[in-house]
């Protein structure tokens, strides 16, 4: 079997210093997941000054590169403070380190480099390794990837160079036909989550939640305070369901922007009582007692940072998460909501995901009784509701990442010329390297392999029992 190593390069990481977005949670999810199938990986990124320039994780697998720290430590801010200075010392010293150190050792021990590179920060210096390697005489021996997760910096993206020295890929339909006004046809890879969002969400704190709201028609939506986010929209649906009496609780987490104010200015001019939550610890009940006091407000502003289980936990007991963004390249948190077995409302640009009214609500428009009009179905029909949250975690068991890895990533590199050693690699079945991925869970929570359900073709729902486990 050939011996093929990952390298990762991204401005955002798993540190919280490198953390700015979604970017810094999909290339940590990514590198473990490459890690625990059995690639040697190594991922570069902006790091944290104080923590180690070189640290080996997952049984020395997953190595990660902290670069520009000399940098970093006069700009405390984290990973885009001081942006551009670390920018250029990334595209001078970055692609003549790893070939030197990397890239060339792997290539003359007889193996195969794939490096997956992330957003327009990187695309210099993809260039540059592609020019290096390609006067070494090694360039067929190493596939360069350049991924766009967005369009922001495309202004700085020489396309042209960047095309015919890298493959382009992007993360779903939506992104690939937006990308064709540059005269780039990407490869669509998707995006994924980590096997751990399938866990059984906490009983106990799911139920203690739940108790606590009671009757309240509970709304959550975690997004930054940014007008593509269509804040409006979910502040006026809010605003027209306490007209009929339906009691609704909006549970809102934004970020740092300035658009926070404007939506708490709108929805105070909507009369809605406003509250402001904020608790000290990561589990979820210091978030449930933050909130206990604040039930008579129509809308609390959760002011701290949201960990893993506290969103897991809001997720899968809300009676929709509004993911409805107007602009989305495809969308983490309805994702992540379909996964605990949450509502999820999502709009209609990049999540590919989404089969309308079977695991998710895909909102058509901008006007707020779109959501309103689909709550109140989901209210009358309680099965229809279970339905739709069964079937979402089918569905989004196809885009852990270790799914993504063999169906979509891992077969796109063979075609391009990685010689993995597979038997088919469609079969899900097949390890990787002699063994399936360790995802350190007990053995009654490990995600299932998932293979493709029986469907009853009139209700268009998986016969039960065909997913097992999920």
């Amino acid at each position: 079997m050939a011996d093929v190593t990952f390298v990762m390069l991204s401005f955002e990481g798993p540190d919280g210093y490198s953390r700015a977005g979604g970017l810094g949670t999909r290339v940590t999810d990514l590198s473990r997941a490459l890690a625990r199938t059995g690639f040697e990986t190594h991922l570069f990124f902006i790091g944290d000054p104080d923590l180690p320039g070189h640290e080996v994780l997952e049984n020395g697998r997953l190595h990660l590169h902290r670069w520009c720290q000399w940098i970093s430590h006069y700009h405390p801010g984290g990973v885009y403070d001081g942006e551009e200075g670390k920018l250029r010392d990334w595209n001078r010293s970055l692609p003549d380190w790893l070939v030197r150190e990397l890239l060339c050792p792997r290539v003359s021990a007889g193996g195969s480099v794939a490096v997956l590179a992330e957003e327009w920060h990187t695309a210099d210096s993809i260039i540059t390794l592609h020019d290096i390697l390609s006067r070494l005489g090694i360039r067929n021996r190493v596939q360069l990837l350049w991924n766009a997760n967005n369009t922001f910096g495309f202004d700085r993206v020489p396309f042209g160079h960047l095309g015919s020295s890298a493959t382009v890929t992007t993360v779903s339909r939506y992104m690939k036909h937006l990308m064709w006004r540059y005269k780039v046809d990407a490869r669509v890879v998707p995006n994924g989550i980590d096997d751990q969002w399938l866990r059984p969400v906490d009983r106990g704190a799911a139920c203690g939640l739940r108790r606590l709201l009671g009757d309240r028609l509970t709304l959550v939506k975690v997004a930054r305070w940014d007008p593509d986010k269509r804040w409006d929209m979910a502040v006026d649906a809010v605003a027209f369901m306490k007209g009929p009496g339906l009691r609704p609780l909006f549970l809102a987490r934004g970020g740092v922007e300035y658009h926070g104010q404007e939506v708490i200015a709108r929805a105070t001019q909507l009369d809605l009582s406003l509250a402001f939550a904020r608790w000290t610890g990561s589990d979820a009940e210091s978030m449930i007692e933050a909130i206990r006091p604040l039930l008579g407000a129509d809308m609390v502003v959760l002011e701290n940072y949201l960990s893993e289980e506290q969103r897991r936990v809001l997720f899968r007991v809300a009676d929709a998460v509004l993911a409805n963004s107007g602009i989305e390249p495809f969308g983490l948190v309805g994702l992540e909501t379909m996964a605990v077995g949450g509502v999820a409302f999502v709009g209609c640009t990049g999540e590919d995901y989404v089969t309308h009214r079977q695991d998710a609500i895909s909102l058509q428009s901008s006007d707020p009784r779109e959501i309103v009009h689909q709550l109140s179905y989901l209210r009358r029909s309680r099965e229809a509701a279970r339905r739709l949250r069964r079937a979402a975690r089918c569905s989004a068991a196809r885009y852990t990442w270790a799914s993504v890895i063999r169906r979509v990533l891992l077969p796109f590199l063979q075609e391009l010329g990685i010689d993995f050693g597979l038997r088919p690699w469609f079969d899900e079945g097949v390890p990787l390297h002699g063994r399936e991925p360790a995802l350190n869970l007990p053995a009654a929570a490990r995600p299932p392999i998932i293979r493709p359900p029986r469907f009853d073709i009139e209700r268009g729902l998986p016969v039960a029992g065909s997913v097992r486990g999920v």
